[in-house]
């Protein structure tokens, strides 16, 4: 029985007061045994953007609109700052995200354009000046020093990746994690895993994950492309109704601006939308449920996840379970 969920003495601890650096492994035993796909489980959407290369020497992503790429080529001074502002959904770096709770990365990888080595970045309106080898690196060592707790990282939007980078990003992900990799033939419990020392789920959004043993298909986001958290949640609610996928999923409480919105709020910056919608989407994931049934949720991600007591909430939903199982 885990040490930190105490159900004698004068109060039960929440689970939200676990410490979330470690709140998988003092999670209560009647947990270890449902399947992680039925968790409630804290994401970090667009995970590596607190360090976007902002020295203007890395150019628009591929996927912004030919309007923006023209623009930032002949005005960059007057565009980039903009750009910035809305492309950042983390502030913290990958470590901090980590030790704050967090267990889902949504990672985006690219090759730079006209960029002669075989380097992957992540990226989000622009490129991040760490490579995917540094942070997989440092996702390493964390886990070195949290053996109990599981992380499912999703690598997914692949931009200028050929067939031989797709291969290198593998060999460096299987070099990277060696022996925690799960197989995707495991049962997916905690107990299971910990039994097995597999602590890194990897899932790819690529055919070619179908032909590797230790390459999980793709985990579905459900992305609301909204930016009131109002029509984010009426969106979500419609969602639930026709039932959640079979494995893991992710609800993405992330808001979405779109031009209009930036142009008509021309001092305000992604962070600012997203904390002042905070409250408001906070309130609704404390009314949701995990497990199998239709309208539970599994994976919560969200950006600024440092902020306000989003982590925590999403890990207190797992109480709701156990009060299915006693």
């Amino acid at each position: 029985m885990s040490s930190s969920v105490v159900l004698s003495g004068a109060r039960k601890l929440s689970l939200g007061e676990l410490p979330m650096e470690s709140w998988m492994c003092h999670l209560p035993c009647a947990l270890w045994d449902i399947p992680l796909y039925h968790l409630a489980i804290p994401g970090s959407h667009n995970a590596i953007t607190y360090c976007l290369d902002m020295n203007d020497r890395s150019p628009v992503d591929l996927t912004q609109p030919d309007m923006l790429q023209k623009l930032d080529k002949y005005m960059k001074p007057l565009i980039r700052p903009f750009v910035y502002k809305w492309a950042i959904t983390q502030e913290f770096t990958i470590k901090q995200q980590l030790d704050c709770g967090i267990r889902y990365c949504d990672l985006r990888i690219a090759h730079r354009p006209n960029d002669s080595s075989t380097d992957l970045y992540f990226y989000h309106g622009v490129y991040t000046s760490l490579t995917v080898q540094t942070v997989l690196t440092e996702i390493r060592e964390w886990l070195d020093a949290h053996p109990r707790e599981v992380l499912i990282l999703s690598f997914s939007h692949f931009l200028g990746l050929n067939q031989e980078l797709h291969m290198l990003l593998l060999t460096t992900i299987r070099n990277t994690f060696t022996s925690k990799l799960c197989p995707k033939t495991e049962v997916l419990t905690l107990r299971n895993l910990w039994a097995l020392g597999y602590t890194v789920i990897v899932s790819y959004e690529h055919n070619m994950a179908s032909s590797h043993s230790d390459l999980w298909p793709h985990i579905p986001y459900w992305w609301a492309n909204k930016c009131k958290a109002e029509a984010l949640i009426e969106e979500f609610e419609h969602r639930k109704q026709h039932g959640r996928p079979g494995g893991f999923f992710v609800t993405g409480i992330n808001l979405t601006e779109d031009l209009k919105y930036i142009c008509t709020h021309p001092t305000e910056s992604l962070k600012d939308l997203v904390m002042s919608t905070y409250p408001a989407l906070l309130g609704w994931v404390k009314e949701q449920t995990p497990g199998s049934r239709v309208g539970s949720l599994n994976i919560i991600a969200g950006d600024f996840i440092t902020e306000s007591h989003f982590v925590p909430t999403v890990v207190a939903l797992n109480e709701k379970l156990l009060k299915w199982s006693s």
